[in-house]
């Protein structure tokens, strides 16, 4: 009995895998009962594969249930969607201010008394490059990335924060 379930669940899943795209739409509805958006080949013959198995051989155990329900109950889940950037807000955009920045030659680091600026989330940043270390809303930190973390509240590499990578540097 078990192998001819399984010579039949092969059979399914090789003539899913010759479905196409709206075939394989058509199919998620009648298994699961509900339509799908998905447009994706590959994922929906992912979902149809599991689906069709788990009905011929009985989903997972009660113990493997009770372990994902536990799990869940203790997963940090978060509560609202993050909002959406405003229209016409540039959240990586960068200007620099002051004297262009001029890049001493042993270091990637503009010449002190170069004020950085940014937008990040809608708030100017200016950072003003120190002989030693940077100044940000009177406090003074001694790299870049302590800075972008004391912006962000994350980790950012401060050159990238920025834009003094290669690519985003203002050459003169």
């Amino acid at each position: 009995m078990k192998a001819a379930l399984t010579e039949s669940i092969e059979q399914t899943l090789a003539a899913l895998e010759r479905m196409t795209v709206t075939q394989l739409r058509a199919q998620y509805l009648s298994v699961f009962g509900e339509a799908t958006r998905a447009s994706n080949r590959h994922f929906l013959f992912k979902r149809l594969a599991w689906r069709i198995q788990s009905l011929a051989e009985g989903g997972l155990s009660e113990r493997a249930k009770r372990r994902a329900a536990e799990l869940a109950r203790d997963a940090d889940i978060r509560m609202t969607v993050p909002r959406p950037p405003k229209a016409g807000e540039a959240t990586a955009t960068r200007t620099v201010a002051m004297p262009a920045p001029k890049l001493t030659a042993h270091d990637r680091l503009p010449i002190a008394g170069t004020v950085l600026t940014r937008m990040y989330r809608g708030k100017q940043v200016e950072t003003k490059v120190l002989p030693r270390g940077f100044e940000y809303e009177g406090q003074v930190y001694r790299s870049l990335t302590a800075v972008a973390k004391a912006v962000t509240g994350s980790h950012w590499n401060g050159h990238l924060f920025f834009g003094l990578t290669g690519a985003g540097r203002n050459p003169q």
